[in-house]
């Protein structure tokens, strides 16, 4: 009785020998199938009866017959086989050598080795070395299921590979336009400023000299045109410091977070005496960070903090917890608090829950603490299953010098 000797390739796909033919045949047509095949054989009834058996299954054959090492690498680089077939032993070399002349060449060939006896032990070695599958030689009936499985595998390989390589050219397609973005928002933003400067300075200059000439109509039209101006400065040096996060690389150093939260405090104190705020902060730990744009997020959420700060003394508390491989920052106030249903909108780009004649602000600020954070490798949201009121921001830096690459 024959059989063929069948080591799976992996646990979830089974040799060709372990599949039954019908189960193959619907996913393979039945229409004859060109197939173009390098075989190493050096016994002429053997590749005689090869070929035999896979024009008897459906196959329209084209072959290369070679005995040697040499021949079988002439033959490779003067056609491009879809299969080599090879026999385990060949005299002077193995079969198995062919795996090793198709890596050195370049070329990414299923090999299929045909052997009159193989031994479990040679055969999970060949597996190993990377041949596809292999057939005894009185199982030949096999044959054409391992080729036909090989075939269908190479070409899921090749469109999986393909897919790879269209996701990986839109990811760096994508990247660049938002370079291309951001490096557009800093010019635009940076050329703005002197027209708008001048537009507010002599429109100001224009009140101050001629305002005893003017109605009261007039001035409150200079007035209009005067916020309108300052507020676009402001709206354009927010935008600047949101393109400048984004290009600015981001350099890491080992970093006492107490003595940047300390900075932080310290450019709100104007702030802090104004509300009576009483803030308070346990132990912080010691991470690789950029100081200037981590204390830019402690300044900002403690900022915010104070701004929507609610009838109540402001009450400002900010804590570090470790996590596996970072630590989850939290910074918790007493203020009014922000819904549930908010708490992802508030981090994009100009986006208010008030406003301005309630409190000032373009709504840009934590655009610049979510990508600080990011560009560090950690992330940042709302806790929504706070208790209010208040509100609580969490925040993770990596323990390891790791950061988001893609927004380098």
């Amino acid at each position: 009785m024959t059989e063929t000797v069948t080591i799976p390739t992996t646990p979830a796909v089974p040799l060709a020998s372990d599949v039954p033919i019908a189960a193959l045949s619907e996913n393979i047509s039945d229409a004859r199938l060109a197939l173009k095949i390098l075989m190493a054989e050096d016994n002429l009834a053997d590749h005689e009866l090869i070929l035999h058996e896979l024009r008897r299954a459906g196959f329209d054959v084209s072959h290369e017959w070679v005995q040697t090492a040499q021949d079988f690498t002439i033959a490779l680089r003067e056609s491009c086989p879809d299969i080599v077939l090879a026999d385990y032993n060949l005299g002077q070399w193995r079969g198995v050598e062919t795996i090793e002349i198709l890596r050195r060449e370049g070329m990414d060939v299923p090999v299929i080795l045909v052997s009159g006896a193989l031994g479990d032990v040679n055969a999970v070695e060949c597996i190993k070395q990377g041949a596809t599958d292999y057939v005894l030689k009185d199982s030949l009936a096999r044959l054409p299921i391992a080729i036909r499985r090989a075939l269908n595998e190479k070409q899921i390989e090749r469109e999986k590979r393909r897919a790879q390589e269209d996701l990986a050219r839109k990811v760096e397609e994508l990247a660049r336009s938002n370079h291309d973005l951001e490096q557009f928002a800093y010019v635009a933003s940076h050329d703005l400023q002197e027209p708008l400067r001048m537009v507010a300075a002599y429109t100001q200059l224009l009140g101050e000299q001629y305002g005893d000439r003017l109605d009261d109509k007039a001035q409150r039209y200079i007035h209009y045109a005067v916020d309108g101006a300052v507020r676009m400065q402001t709206l354009i040096q927010d935008l600047l410091a949101f393109s400048r996060c984004g290009r600015s690389d981001v350099t890491l150093e080992i970093s006492d977070c107490n003595l940047i939260l300390e900075r932080a405090l310290d450019r709100l104190c104007a702030a802090i005496e104004e509300t009576h705020a009483h803030i308070t902060w346990d132990p912080l730990p010691v991470l690789p960070v950029n100081r200037s744009q981590l204390e830019h997020v402690f300044q900002n959420l403690i900022s915010n903090a104070l701004k929507f700060r609610g009838s109540e003394v402001p009450a400002i508390n900010i804590s570090a917890e470790a996590r596996t491989n970072e630590w989850e920052f939290c910074v918790r106030d007493n203020g009014i608090g922000i819904a549930p249903e908010n708490a992802e909108m508030i981090f994009a780009v100009f986006k208010r829950l008030h406003t301005r004649e309630e409190y000032p602000g373009n709504g840009i600020g934590l655009s610049i603490c979510k990508k600080i954070v990011e560009r560090h490798g950690g992330r940042i949201w709302v806790d929504s299953g706070a208790q209010s009121p208040g509100t609580t921001f969490r925040f993770t830096l990596p323990t390891s010098q790791k950061r988001d690459q893609e927004s380098s």
